[in-house]
This record gives structure tokens, C-alpha cells and sequence, in this order.
């Protein structure tokens, strides 16, 4: 899963070719994205996918929202190959300076991309640059502790000692709180797939940029 720009002296663990395999790992995916749609504004009309990796989710909203606007962007040469190769809309992008104008993003999904900034504040702000006023961010992360274990008992050993490039374990209230400052309101979690964080194994946050201020 060629997720960021890093060298990497271990072998690439490809998303799609996880995903292709099926199985359990392939029906906590679809789960996820479910958890990931039902968040998504039925009058918005731009849907961005900040850092969309390999195309996966973003393939499924492109196919499922006809009749919007959906795009990715990703800074990884690799990723954008690939989506191309699936005939996603997708360009190349750096989180820190978006090449889009200001308020013109009707909902952005930030789906396991927050754990891999270290200038998260700044990409953070350049995403509440773009979105109109009353749209919507949707950011997902993982609970790292809590997925290493849960490969290691599904026997998915590579898996699970992979180093995925995180720099910061996000938990739901620092996120609520971090959003809150940046100027979102109506902010609400969601673990999956428990309610309690400890043992679940994303949280799928929404937040809504204010209106006013």
C-alpha cells in the first residue's frame, strides 16, 4: 500500500491487492466505506478524496455518486498510476498546498491519511480552506494497537508487522478537540466496529465547517 512518499526498505504491501483477495479483510473494508458514505451530504455536488491512495474507496464513490462531483488527489506518483489505471478521476496534490480554489468543496473524506502528516494543523487548514461553509469533513484513522492484534490473530503475520509510515496514534476526543479549534461545529464519532474505542479499530469522525466566523 504505497501510502506516502517515503523510501521504504521493506516490500510494498499493494491496497488493492489486499482487497482483491477477499475475505474478511475485504468485508471490514466494505464496512468501513458504508460507515464513510452514510456521512456524506445528499445536496453536495464536489466530493473530494484527500489522499486516496490506491483508488479503492474512491472507486466505489465515483461509482455510487453518479451524479456528483468526486475526485482524488494523492502526492504519491505510484498511487495516481494505479487510479489511472482504473479510470479514476485523480490528480496529484500535496494536502499542505491544495491546488483548489477556496470553498469549493462540498464534502472532503480524509480516510487513514491523518496518521501519516506530521504538519497535520496545516493540511487540516488547507482542507477548511477549500470546503464551503456548512460542508463537511470526514476523517477516519485507525486504532494501531488494536489492528496489529487483530492480524496477528487472523494469522496475517506480514500484516501485522508492516510498518504502515504512521507518525501519531489520533484518538477520538484529541481529534473532536483539534477539530473544534480549527473552526468545524456539530462534530460527531463513531467507532467501528465497537462503540468502545479500546477494542475497535477505526474511528470515523464528521465535522461540519461553520458557517459563519
Amino acid at each position: 500500500m504505497p501510502v506516502d512518499c517515503k523510501p521504504r526498505e521493506q516490500e510494498v504491501i499493494y491496497q488493492r491487492e489486499q482487497y482483491q483477495k477477499g475475505g474478511i479483510g475485504r468485508l471490514y473494508w466494505d464496512y468501513r466505506d458504508k460507515s464513510i458514505f452514510e456521512n456524506i451530504p445528499k445536496d453536495g455536488k464536489v466530493i473530494l478524496d484527500a489522499g486516496c491512495g490506491e483508488g479503492v474507496t474512491l472507486e466505489k464513490l465515483y461509482k455510487m455518486f453518479p451524479d456528483k462531483n468526486v475526485k482524488g488527489i494523492d502526492l504519491n506518483s505510484e498511487n495516481i498510476k494505479i487510479c489511472k489505471k482504473y479510470n479514476l478521476p485523480v490528480s496529484k496534490g500535496n494536502l499542505l498546498d491544495l491546488d483548489v480554489p477556496d470553498e469549493s468543496i462540498d464534502c472532503c473524506v480524509l480516510s487513514e491519511v491523518i496518521e501519516h502528516l506530521e504538519d497535520y494543523n496545516t493540511a487540516l487548514r488547507e482542507i477548511r480552506r477549500v470546503l464551503k461553509k456548512g460542508s463537511r469533513l470526514i476523517i477516519v484513522f485507525p486504532n494501531d494497537f488494536m489492528f496489529k492484534l487483530a492480524r496477528i490473530l487472523c494469522l496475517k503475520f506480514k500484516e501485522a508487522f508492516y510498518d504502515p509510515g504512521h507518525v501519531r496514534q489520533w484518538y477520538p476526543r484529541m481529534m473532536k478537540k483539534h477539530l473544534k479549534k480549527l473552526g468545524f461545529e456539530k462534530i460527531r464519532s463513531k467507532n467501528i466496529p465497537f462503540l468502545y474505542w479500546p477494542i475497535s479499530l477505526h474511528c470515523v469522525v464528521t465535522a461540519d465547517k461553520r458557517k459563519s466566523g
